[in-house]
């Protein structure tokens, strides 16, 4: 599961501390009681019990005696854990290792069986019960407060029970939103209930035509399993390229690799209608009603069975009480909070990926908690570098800026670039090894800028880029990191000895080794 590590944390007891300061009458508009009558207090008070929200309320009370409360209306462990990291990770690598079966002599080429795939991401999911990560949160010292939390004043927190049942949470020091966000549905396509990134990772009935709307990391992967499970796979992609925001070699790289397992890719595709006339809630992962019709800008037509819609998401900030306070979603995204409430994740506009909302949670909840307890801040570094993986095949692995992005911020960027399969260590991952590895160098500190891998297990190379430019070493100090032979992590050399020969000295002050 995603839970954090269980800390030290001293343990809330069951029922929270009373708080009897306050004894104001109940609010007769809402029918809770009034922001100045909690019912209970914390030090803390989490909204959203994904992953996220899991890190800031563990960090804001560890080794302290503080208190901390995660308010959650759905499956604690959130999104990542139930139906987008985990799931989709649990359906791609079994395929992944069954495509390797298919390039190396000396192996019997796997067969995929569906009904264990789909198995082995319900274990993972737990089946869709959080009974473990409760007993997480229990472990660590958290309290859980089960229904939908929304803002109604400072530092107050109403939570609406599954029964209908309310009551007020007050937070002593802080209120943090990390209530995540939900999927983006384009105005044609509201009306005909298409699928999600939800119900492709939930997948329970295949459909014999799908189309995926988009051409992003969740359109990618999605494509990628549905294939393998049998579907007839379109994706309409609004662009000319796939994975966008990568160096385009990456979504080239993945674009002839769909294209190849069988997958249709239709670029410069807007849909302008969409027709279902027999739509329908059947659940999680099942066909959702009749086919459906779709229609571009351009006239061209569309029937499929069911269409995923991979368009993006957005912040999850719609009735979390912002209005109570006077502010809105434009002021979370903006960073104009008082300083008791706090945004961490996909709820702060922030990159939406759950290994950075964790890293911002921890940090803002270490800072929660010095500021709580009057000790020293937390060490912070500030520009810490985003990676990302995306588990096609080839994986898409990336961290820091691309070649474009860098020269646009007018930064003198010198590049190196190579076959993935250029080391020993790759070239023996499969007999066919596609894919391209790079590094941006800024040419006048020699620091690293950026790196990107495209290749058959490329998820594993892209942490020394993350250290790198996290450490701000240098490139003529990297050439110093030997990686053992034959190993993916040569790669490495390979890229080095592409640069110009005088990016192998340091430039600036030289830099002494370690102990000497």
């Amino acid at each position: 599961m995603s839970a954090p590590q269980q800390s030290a944390a001293p343990a809330v007891p069951d029922t929270a501390v009373r708080d009897t300061a306050d004894s104001a009458p109940a609010d007769s508009a809402s029918g809770a009681a009034s922001p100045s009558a909690p019912e209970a207090a914390y030090d803390v008070i989490v909204l959203g019990g994904g992953p996220v929200g899991e890190n800031a309320a563990q960090y804001a009370i560890e080794d302290t005696d503080l208190t901390a409360a995660i308010v959650e209306e759905a499956l604690l462990g959130g999104e990542c854990s139930y139906y987008a990291c985990m799931p989709s990770k649990a359906l791609l690598r079994p395929i992944d290792v069954a495509r390797t079966t298919e390039t190396l002599p000396g192996v019997a080429t796997a067969a995929l069986e569906p009904e264990a795939l789909l198995a082995r991401r319900d274990d993972w999911v737990s089946h869709y019960d959080d009974a473990g990560q409760a007993r997480w949160a229990a472990g660590a010292g958290l309290a859980l407060e089960r229904g939908h939390g929304r803002l109604v004043g400072e530092r107050r927190v109403e939570v609406l029970a599954a029964d209908g049942t309310r009551r007020v949470l007050a937070a002593r020091h802080a209120v943090v939103l990390a209530t995540g966000s939900e999927a983006a549905i384009p105005g044609p396509l509201q009306g005909i209930e298409p699928w999600t990134s939800r119900d492709a990772t939930g997948v329970v009935e295949v459909p014999e035509r799908l189309v995926i709307i988009g051409g992003g990391v969740v359109a990618c992967e999605a494509a990628t399993w549905m294939r393998a499970l049998g579907s007839s796979v379109t994706m309409l992609v609004r662009g000319d390229a796939l994975l966008s925001s990568a160096e385009p070699f990456a979504g080239e790289a993945v674009a002839e690799a769909l294209e190849g397992a069988g997958v249709r890719i239709v670029r410069g595709a807007r849909v302008a209608q969409a027709h279902r006339p027999q739509a329908e809630a059947t659940g999680l992962g099942r066909v959702h009603g009749g086919p459906v019709t779709l229609r571009c800008e351009d006239g061209t037509e569309h029937e499929a069975d069911e269409v995923l819609v991979a368009t993006g998401r957005r912040p999850r900030l719609r009735d979390v009480g912002l209005e109570s306070i006077g502010l809105d979603a434009d002021d979370v995204l903006a960073g104009r909070l008082p300083a008791w409430l706090h945004a961490v994740g996909d709820a702060s506009g922030e990159a939406p990926l759950t290994h950075w909302g964790k890293h911002r949670a921890r940090v803002v909840g270490a800072r929660i908690a010095a500021a709580a307890t009057g000790t020293q801040p937390p060490f912070e570094v500030p520009d810490a570098p985003v990676p990302q993986v995306v588990f096609t095949d080839p994986q898409v692995a990336s961290v820091g800026e691309t070649e474009a992005q860098a020269r646009e911020r007018g930064a003198e960027v010198v590049t190196a670039q190579v076959p993935f399969g250029a080391a020993a260590g790759t070239a023996l991952l499969r007999d066919a090894v596609p894919g391209r590895a790079q590094i941006v160098v800024d040419r006048a500190t020699g620091l690293l800028l950026g790196a990107a891998f495209v290749g058959p297990e490329a998820a594993e190379l892209v942490h020394a880029a993350t250290v790198a430019i996290t450490g701000r070493v240098p490139v003529a100090v990297l050439r110093h990191a030997v990686a053992s032979y034959p190993t993916a992590s040569e790669l490495w050399l390979r890229l080095l000895e592409e640069l110009p020969r005088e990016l192998r000295a340091p430039v600036g002050p030289p830099v002494s080794a370690p102990g000497r």
